[in-house]
């Protein structure tokens, strides 16, 4: 499948909904993801650690290879990685369609964001939760899309900082301001209540993983709560 950008791509809701895998069942994985993309996921939002950057481990190039065969949603790649110049060829090869890389990670980042330009591949940019939102300002306008983190990177299932819904009404406005297309996403703990307070500052991509996955009451049902709630 050819790689695409979220500027190509057509979506059906204002405000998006990204499953994040980490919070899946790993032994039923691909049912996991079809579950979601029958349930009306816009994207599938896609965990990658490396045990340095931040302290856990999750997937590499090849588990993303496997799920690409199986599902025709965009694949929104986070690489929480020291060195994500290193790994965003073997990703967007894996099939992913939008990569995002932490302004706190080493090397030139506007070189980063120009290659996976080139690879075909969307870009993004996020931030941990102690980082000022200034420190994004310099690549707001290379990238398609700003990530921010309401819990500290590296594993599901914690409670959403509300600490950071100032963060994310700061970048909404330095977004505007630059007059682009960039969607602004967030990350950590978004659930039933926590997704209209990060709407109403100014997102308008969730990513929701234990809220999702972890759904007593199915993935569809799951997924259009958190919409509905923005």
């Amino acid at each position: 499948m050819k790689n695409r950008s979220l500027n190509e791509m057509k979506f059906e809701h204002g405000c998006l909904v990204a499953p994040s895998i980490l919070a899946a069942d790993f032994s039923r994985l691909g049912e996991a993801i079809s579950g979601v993309e029958t349930g009306g996921a816009d994207l599938l939002h896609v965990d990658i650690m490396d045990g340095h950057f931040v302290p856990n481990l999750s997937m590499g190039p090849g588990v993303v290879s496997c799920i690409r065969k199986g599902s025709d949603l965009p694949f929104d790649v986070h690489l929480m990685l020291s060195e994500p110049g290193r790994y965003i060829e073997p990703f967007a090869k894996a099939g992913a369609d939008h990569i995002t890389v932490h302004v706190e990670s080493r090397g030139d980042l506007a070189d980063v964001i120009r290659r996976i330009h080139d690879l075909g591949c969307s870009a993004g940019i996020t931030l941990r939760p102690g980082t000022p939102a200034t420190s994004l300002r310099p690549y707001l306008e290379m990238v398609e899309m700003v990530l921010v983190m309401t819990v500290e990177p590296g594993f599901g299932g914690q409670s959403f900082m509300e600490g950071q819904l100032p963060k994310i009404a700061s970048l909404r406005k330095m977004i505007d301001a630059t007059g682009k297309k960039i969607y602004l996403e967030v990350d950590g703990g978004v659930a039933v209540g926590t997704a209209r307070q990060v709407k109403a500052a100014g997102a308008d991509v969730l990513v929701a993983g234990s809220s999702v996955f972890g759904a007593k009451n199915g993935f569809a049902a799951a997924i259009k709560a958190v919409r509905e709630d923005a």
